[in-house]
C-alpha cells in the first residue's frame, strides 16, 4: 500500500489509545527503552501477587510456535576491546550466545546488527561497524552476519536482524565516524546537511526527508537480500526528543507549503507522520524481496512515550501494511505504580486490533533480583514466571527477553530457573 507522509492514522492516532493510556501519567523518558518505569503516589490494585516465592503452576502455551526470543545487543557481541578480534574470536562468542539460550528454552534470537548506522556486514550503505572491525569502516575479514544467522539456523533457532533505525553516535560511540558513513558526506553538503540531526551529544538521521527514509529502507532490504534472516527488527528509538529544535528546519518548511492548502499538522502529528511512513516503507522493501521474512517493532510499553517519540503504534497495530508483530517492552512488575503489568499485556493485547499482527511481550530478565523499581523484583524469585502465564493467559503469541547477558547471572539464576520449568511445560 501507498502511505502518504502524513498519514491519516497518525493525526487520529490519539483517540485511538487514549483508553490504553487513561491512569498513565507517566513522564516521558527519551534515554532509552531498557529503563525503569517512573513512580507514582498512587498504586493501582493488581490481579497477580508476587509476595508468593512458590513456583506458581503453568499456563500451557497455545500454540507450539510459541515465541522464545532473546535480544542479543552490540554490546554482548563486541569485540571493539578484545584483545583477539580474529573470525575465529567472534565465531566462538556467538557459539556459546547459541547454545547458551538454546538450553535456557530460547527459539530465536534478535541480535544487533545495525546499531549506529553502521553494520556487522558488507553494505552499500552503511560502513563496517566498530563492534567488528574495532574502528567504524575498517573490515573485519569476515562476514559476521553471515555466521550468525548460519550458527543459528543449524541449532534449528531462527534470527531477527536486529536494526536501530535513526541513530548514529551517541555519547562519542563510536568515537570515529568512518569516511563513508552518510554522516561525513552529508554535513558539509548544503542541500543535505538537515538529513542529520542533533539532540545533545546525539547525532540522528532526520526522518523528516523522503531520502533518509529510503536510505535506511534500502538497509532493512538489503538485508532481506543477501541474507537467510527470518525477521527484521525495529527497536524503539525514534525521535530523541520533543524539543521542536530537533527538526526546526523540516517542520517550518513544511508548515509553510501546508498553510497553502489547509492547516497544516501539529509538530508531533507531523513527527508520527514521518515515522509512519518510514515504516511503511521498510515493510514494503522487505516484503518485496522476501514475504516471508517478518517485519516487527519493539516499541516502549508505555503508549505516550511512543507517541511522544513519533511511533504511532496504534496504527501499526491495526492498518495493514505496516508490521508483522509488535513487541512492547513491558520492562515493569506487577507491583509498578504507573505502569503494572498485568493490566499493560491486557491493554496492548486490546490495542492490537490487526489480526495479521502478532503481539509479542518484552520481558526484563534484567531486573531480575536486582533493586530496580524500589526493590520490587526482590519480592519473589518467579516475577517472570507469572508474566508469561499471565501472557499466556491474554493470548499473546509469545515473548521476548532482554537479554542475552542476563540469562547467565547469579542474580537472575533464581528466576531465570523457574520461567524456564513455565517455557518449557
Amino acid at each position: 500500500m501507498v502511505i502518504k507522509l502524513f498519514h491519516r492514522h497518525s493525526v487520529f492516532s490519539c483517540v485511538c489509545i487514549l483508553a490504553l493510556a487513561v491512569s498513565i501519567t507517566m513522564a516521558v523518558n527519551f534515554g532509552s527503552a531498557r529503563m525503569n518505569a517512573k513512580a507514582s503516589t498512587e498504586k493501582p490494585k493488581s490481579t497477580v501477587s508476587e509476595s508468593s516465592q512458590a513456583v506458581i503452576a503453568p499456563v500451557k502455551a497455545s500454540s507450539p510456535n510459541e515465541m522464545r526470543a532473546v535480544w542479543v545487543p552490540f554490546m554482548s557481541i563486541d569485540m571493539s576491546r578484545e584483545e583477539d578480534k580474529s573470525e575465529k574470536a567472534f565465531k566462538k562468542k556467538f557459539d556459546n550466545i547459541v547454545s547458551g539460550a538454546k538450553k535456557c528454552g530460547m527459539n530465536t534470537l534478535i541480535v544487533h546488527v545495525r546499531p549506529y548506522g553502521d553494520a556487522l556486514y558488507k553494505s552499500s550503505y552503511f560502513p563496517w561497524s566498530h563492534i567488528v572491525g574495532g574502528t567504524q569502516g575498517v573490515n573485519p575479514g569476515y562476514d559476521p552476519l553471515a555466521y550468525m544467522v548460519e550458527a543459528a539456523h543449524k541449532q534449528g533457532m531462527q534470527f531477527h536482524a536486529w536494526i536501530n533505525p535513526l541513530r548514529i553516535q551517541l555519547s562519542g560511540t563510536p568515537s570515529i565516524i568512518a569516511q563513508d558513513n552518510p554522516l561525513t558526506k552529508w554535513k558539509n553538503d548544503v542541500s543535505k546537511k538537515d538529513w542529520i540531526a542533533t539532540n545533545g551529544d546525539g547525532k540522528y538521521y532526520n526522518p523528516a526527508y523522503s531520502q533518509v527514509r529510503k536510505l535506511i529502507a534500502d538497509g532493512a532490504q538489503e538485508i532481506a537480500k543477501n541474507y537467510d534472516v527470518d525477521g527484521i527488527q525495529f527497536d524503539d528509538y525514534f525521535y530523541p526528543t520533543q524539543n521542536p529544535e530537533f527538526d526546526k528546519t523540516a517542520y517550518d518548511n513544511y508548515s509553510k507549503s501546508a498553510s497553502k492548502n489547509g492547516k497544516p499538522l501539529s509538530l508531533m502529528e507531523w513527527r508520527r507522520g514521518n515515522i509512519n511512513a518510514l515504516v511503511s516503507l521498510v515493510y514494503s522493501e522487505i516484503k518485496a524481496v522476501n514475504p516471508n521474512i517478518s517485519f516487527g517493532i519493539a516499541p516502549q510499553g508505555n503508549v505516550q512515550n511512543d507517541l511522544n517519540m513519533g511511533a504511532d503504534v496504534s496504527a501499526w497495530c491495526s492498518v495493514k501494511g505496516y508490521v508483522d508483530y509488535i513487541c512492547p517492552q513491558l520492562y515493569v512488575n506487577f507491583d509498578n505504580p504507573v505502569l503494572p503489568f498485568d493490566s499493560a499485556a491486557q491493554n496492548w493485547r486490546k490495542l492490537v486490533k490487526n489480526t495479521n499482527v502478532k503481539l509479542y511481550l518484552g520481558l526484563a530478565v534484567y531486573k531480575s533480583g536486582s533493586d530496580a523499581d524500589n526493590g520490587t523484583w526482590k519480592k519473589s524469585n518467579n516475577i517472570l514466571a507469572q508474566q508469561v502465564n499471565v501472557g499466556r493467559k491474554t493470548n499473546c503469541d509469545g515473548f521476548m527477553f532482554y537479554s542475552w547477558d542476563y540469562l547467565n547471572k547469579d542474580q537472575t539464576k533464581e528466576e531465570v530457573q523457574n520461567v524456564m520449568k513455565v517455557l518449557n511445560s
